[in-house]
């Protein structure tokens, strides 16, 4: 297809989201590298591809992998 035509694919990165099951907003630090993920209205949202972020939500209790 044209260079210049975006597909709404890749305009829209497929984002997995987590459900906190205790706060509506926080700030997490990921234990690894120390990254910072934003809770906001209780969802954490991070790309498929981030497996760092994937494992650190998926290990803990207080998050749930929604499913779209």
């Amino acid at each position: 297809h044209p260079a210049n035509t975006l597909s709404l694919h890749d305009a829209l990165p497929i984002l997995l989201k987590f459900r906190d099951k205790v706060y509506t907003s926080r700030t997490l630090v990921t234990p690894i590298t120390g990254r910072t993920l934003s809770v906001a209205k209780g969802l954490v949202q991070v790309l498929p591809a981030d497996t760092e972020a994937v494992s650190f939500l998926k290990a803990n209790e207080e998050f749930e992998l929604l499913k779209e």
